[in-house]
């Protein structure tokens, strides 16, 4: 299954089960648990092991999944961004400055490779030794590359009842993220007729 570093970010909102919001970057516990379960997709530009999350940290963080959605959102306009942040979304030519902002804190320089049995090549190398540095760069990165590749059509806001994921659709009827909320938005509308039908009224299509 393909996986979208800047999408993750996103949906570290998720609906908690019972009816809320759950934030997985909540606290420095959550971020560190979440960063260490990407270690794969970070592997060769974030050095784990020496990454230490703090407060200040954190907050980069969520700041930069803030931008990201609120680029999201405009990814699906006209459509219904996420309920989960709909009415305090970041303005776009601020969540913009600081994606590219924060991608561009890691600076990179080039260097020539040159083998004795080959061509000169030019490789680029990171400058940067900070790693809270090489990982905020590497997820505003990430969502660089989304944003501005072919996934970007495809990005939906999940309409069933309480979800607020966003997800790619890979098929062309897809409404939802997942089969639980297809689910759940089928008994929702089934629902709706029924009480509608009792009311008297016409049923919903």
């Amino acid at each position: 299954m393909e996986r979208w570093l800047a999408l993750e970010l996103a949906s570290t909102i998720r609906h908690d089960g019972d009816g809320g919001v759950a934030d997985d970057l909540a606290s420095v516990e959550g971020v560190t648990r979440w960063v260490e379960a990407r270690a794969e997709s970070l592997s060769g530009q974030v050095r784990i092991r020496e990454l230490s999350v703090d407060e200040a940290l954190r907050s980069e963080i969520v700041a930069l999944r803030q931008a990201v959605r609120a680029l999201f959102a405009r990814a699906v306009s006209p459509a219904p961004p996420s309920p989960a942040d709909a009415r305090r979304l970041m303005p776009v030519e601020e969540a913009l400055a600081y994606l590219n902002s924060v991608a561009a804190r890691e600076s990179v320089v080039p260097q020539l490779d040159w083998p004795s049995d080959g061509a000169p090549a030019v490789r680029l190398v990171s400058a940067e030794g900070d790693p809270a540095v090489l990982l905020l760069a590497a997820l505003a990165r990430a969502a660089v590359d989304f944003l501005s590749g072919p996934h970007r059509d495809r990005l939906r806001a999940c309409s069933a009842p309480r979800c607020v994921r966003y997800f790619v659709k890979s098929h062309g009827r897809q409404e939802w993220c997942k089969p639980s909320c297809g689910n759940r938005a089928r008994a929702a509308r089934h629902y709706q007729r029924q009480r509608q039908a009792s009311d008297g009224g016409p049923a919903a299509s």
